[in-house]
């Protein structure tokens, strides 16, 4: 079986788009860096800030962003609580996904937020590992 080599779909194009993708979020990232030095009182930019880390997964980052973001007086608390639950279910952490969603919900104050969480805690928890019944089984006798 020969290899065909007029098959591979590779341009040298490719390489420019992959590239001017990394220039994007680097300058993405500048750009959400500067704004929080420069406006520390807009409230909108740490969210959007942390979506972007959560987005290309500089968790530690969007750790530390959170946890600073939740000292911020007045800020949106509910979806600060929803992107720490996504980022540790991003780490494959659903207990504490489910955890901080319950964080969440003491800080939805409209339906439309607190069904998103409950939305949020339902998908997690189908992602969650069952238990078999064997064990409960045998946890019983």
């Amino acid at each position: 079986m020969l290899l065909e080599f007029s098959t591979i779909n590779w341009k040298p194009s490719t390489d420019n788009k992959l590239n001017n993708n990394g220039q994007t979020y680097t300058n993405n990232l500048r750009y959400f860096e500067e704004a929080m030095q420069c406006d520390v009182t807009n409230l909108n930019t740490p969210q959007y800030y942390i979506k972007c880390l959560l987005d290309n997964e500089d968790f530690h980052e969007a750790d530390k962003l959170i946890a600073y973001s939740l000292k911020i007086k007045g800020i949106d608390k509910a979806t600060l609580w929803l992107h720490r639950s996504l980022l540790s279910e991003k780490r494959r952490s659903f207990a504490n996904a489910i955890k901080f969603l319950n964080e969440a919900e003491k800080y939805c104050f409209t339906e439309y937020s607190f069904n998103l969480v409950k939305d949020r805690k339902k998908f997690i928890k189908s992602k969650m590992p069952k238990k078999s019944k064997m064990k409960k089984k045998k946890e019983i006798h």
